[in-house]
């Protein structure tokens, strides 16, 4: 896993906005995409919202994906999987980068079809333990027309556009780039998070 680590942060450092192909193996990615439908088909996904618990906002026509957190209290085998690969990244991440991360928080989501998420930055405006942003895919077979392109906006430049392919990971800071996700045309899964420092 240390080359794909290092090829995240390297991405990151020459764009702000790091890609790995494969973070996450065929299986793994293929097991938390059958967790997520199970929870889809079993209705516990719930709508999204924007701002934090304290400040929490419902507007479909801001944000219309639906989400389920993960937690370590799920016990679930695949779940911790993944976690036992972002601690390895953390691990890495403040040994190498020396970034003082000491926790964090992902979860499924699901932009079902005609969902989108207007443009956004992901650091709270009354916390910003947020430091890093991370978007994990598990879509199989995904081409362009499928849309739900993550757009990356940098300042001054054309939009980034990056297919949401499986296993492939995004990686950016939470409190300065803002994005969107373009209208999904099919289904939409992924894994959102962010790594955190107290």
């Amino acid at each position: 896993m240390q080359a794909i680590f290092e090829t995240l942060i390297n991405s990151f450092v020459e764009n702000g906005v790091g890609i790995a192909d494969n973070f996450l193996s065929r299986q793994l990615a293929g097991d938390l995409k059958n967790n997520l439908v199970r929870l889809s088909e079993s209705g516990q996904m719930q709508p999204a919202g924007t701002g934090n618990r304290q400040l929490v906002s419902h507007d479909k026509t801001v944000r219309s994906d639906l989400i389920y957190w993960l937690d370590k209290k799920h016990n679930d085998v695949h779940e911790n999987a993944f976690f036992v690969l972002m601690d390895a990244l953390i691990l890495h991440l403040n040994s190498s980068c020396y970034t003082g991360i000491n926790g964090y928080e992902f979860h499924y989501a699901l932009y079902e079809t005609g969902s989108f998420y207007k443009k956004h930055i992901d650091q709270f405006r009354n916390n910003s333990g947020r430091q890093y942003s991370m978007i994990i895919y598990l879509n199989t077979d995904w081409v362009a027309g499928d849309g739900g392109q993550l757009s990356i906006h940098h300042a001054g430049k054309a939009s980034q556009e990056i297919d949401p392919v499986g296993g492939k990971t995004v990686f950016f800071k939470s409190s300065e780039v803002e994005h969107e996700v373009l209208v999904a045309n099919k289904p939409r899964m992924s894994i959102t998070g962010w790594l955190k420092r107290d």
